[in-house]
């Protein structure tokens, strides 16, 4: 069934610290508001080092989402796995699943920036070593009992409010992450449409004999702003969508496969290419009724100016939520 999402990974590529801090303090009552307004999730993200001060700490922002917030869902795809400690990362996610009674969605992937891993002392070629221990220690630890950790008897406490544990799901665009899902029996989430994976991550199941599902996204998954007059939104603030387009397609090499990827080099070719749209209430009422599974708003793309977002997030509650079949 199709959701709609807020997404937020808190990019301001001039922030200054007091602006960063109106800008989570935004996010915070975005959220609020969007939990209010009947939105099924808040997505955010991970990275690291990055000039533009994308959001590194999601368990963090989870948390003040779920203390300003109800009902609302937090996905947090994804966290970079091996950059992660097993056991710490153990107790923030039950602390959280407690908090929220259920409400959190963990995609765990291994990223695609060497840089992050050298940030943090990590080895960049045991990245999948270091991803498979994560998830089997996470697993582990959630059942409340003591484990053998590193040669030594653990114990993670208190036990997550979710059985028979928080949602966690992997990640990734290639086959050692679909075997992974599969030899876990975890959920699967590839990071595009991509159906032959889906095909390999059954057979895997069939395989391992285990049970699992995907979440695959749709083959178009545009980010989304509203807007009653889009050709003076693009031409005010689409510097905002580029500037995020730009950096993220920076990072992914030729191997990488995304939902979100753009070759624009310029605000009109961003436009024209659909990756980011800008719609008017009535036509995004439309491509949901028609051409779009989940709605993902995005209204602080890339810096955008707060008022902005809040002038798109007030027309997608009030004039295209209550008029479309989510």
């Amino acid at each position: 069934m199709p959701v709609s999402v807020a997404r937020f990974n808190l990019i301001d590529p001039e922030g200054t610290p007091a602006q960063l801090a109106d800008r989570y303090g935004a996010a915070l009552e975005m959220a609020r508001f969007a939990d209010s307004a009947g939105m099924t999730m808040i997505q955010t993200e991970e990275h690291h080092g990055v000039e533009n001060n994308w959001l590194p700490s999601p368990f963090t922002f989870a948390a003040g989402v779920f203390g300003a917030t109800r009902t609302i869902a937090v996905t947090i795809s994804a966290i970079l796995g091996p950059l992660h400690d097993p056991l710490r990362i153990a107790e923030e996610i039950a602390v959280l699943d407690l908090m929220s009674k259920g409400r959190l969605m963990t995609v765990a992937g291994i990223g695609y920036r060497p840089e992050e891993y050298e940030m943090f002392g990590v080895e960049w070629g045991r990245r999948g070593k270091l991803q498979d221990h994560l998830l089997e220690t996470l697993l582990k630890a959630w059942t409340g009992e003591p484990f053998e950790y590193e040669g030594r008897t653990v114990r993670v406490t208190p036990r997550p409010y979710t059985d028979p544990h928080p949602m966690l799901v992997v990640g990734g665009s290639s086959k050692p992450a679909a075997r992974r899902a599969a030899r876990l029996g975890l959920p699967f989430f590839p990071s595009a449409h991509l159906p032959e994976l889906e095909t390999y991550y059954n057979e895997k199941l069939a395989e391992y004999g285990t049970e699992g599902w995907m979440l695959m996204p749709g083959e178009e998954t545009p980010l989304l702003h509203i807007s009653e007059d889009p050709d003076r939104t693009w031409a005010e603030f689409g510097h905002h969508f580029l500037h995020e387009a730009q950096m993220y397609k920076s990072w992914q090499s030729k191997d990488i496969k995304s939902a979100v990827s753009s070759g624009a080099t310029t605000v009109e070719e961003l436009r024209a290419e659909g990756v980011y749209r800008i719609l008017t209430p009535e036509e995004c009422v439309t491509a949901a009724d028609t051409s779009l599974g989940n709605l993902v708003l995005h209204p602080l793309c890339g810096g955008m100016p707060i008022d902005e977002g809040w002038r798109s997030l007030h027309l997608f509650t009030e004039r295209v939520l209550p008029n479309c079949k989510l």
